[in-house]
């Protein structure tokens, strides 16, 4: 668990999730919360999407949503990638109930610098304003908890590594079990199969 800033991020449960979202007064920012949630991209990456990467041209929502290779984190490497995320119905619905009003592009403008989009900080601090609302300070979630609980949750319900990978964008399968949450019954389950 993440404490002080440090160690892993924890996993977000859906009610905590729930109780999170709740505290978010925004719902431009309540839609951040939930495209983390629903595509386990970075918030980095999600701070900098533009309307275009999420809705067509008459403001619906797109089958997939787009994180450009420019936005996205460079692998070991230094290679970027585009990585396109298929809308999950529920993501869907909470994007098309939100149509965009189309002022510079960004789907996350920024209040203090139009034109602009909001920054990596900004999205932190209102995550941290929202968990300290709810009364969840305590259980160290921070803006990678969402990748973290996508992650491990698909792992919980089964999907392979590899599609687990495709999802994700990992190049290296090494760097995305260290994203996967051990459950002690899991193991123990996996150990009476002996």
């Amino acid at each position: 668990m993440k404490n002080n800033r440090y160690g892993q991020a924890a996993l977000i449960s859906e009610f905590e999730y729930v109780k999170i979202r709740s505290k978010i007064e925004d719902p431009k920012y309540k839609l951040l919360l939930d495209i983390a949630r629903f595509t386990g991209e970075r918030w980095g990456a999600i701070v900098q999407l533009k309307i275009e990467d999420i809705f067509d041209a008459a403001g619906n929502p797109l089958g997939e949503i787009t994180f450009p290779s420019g936005i996205r984190k460079a692998d070991t490497k230094g290679h970027r990638f585009t990585r396109q995320v298929p809308v999950h119905p529920v993501l869907r619905e909470k994007l098309a109930a939100m149509r965009p009003i189309v002022k510079s592009g960004w789907m996350f403008e920024s209040r203090i610098y139009p034109g602009t989009h909001i920054t990596l900080r900004a999205a932190d601090l209102m995550l941290r304003g929202a968990v300290e609302l709810a009364g969840l300070t305590h259980k160290g979630f921070s803006t990678h908890s969402t990748r973290r609980t996508f992650i491990t949750r698909l792992w919980e319900a089964g999907v392979d590594l590899h599609t687990i990978q495709l999802l994700t964008g990992h190049k290296d399968p090494k760097a995305l079990v260290r994203y996967i949450e051990a459950d002690p019954n899991r193991i123990t389950k996996a150990l009476a199969l002996l």
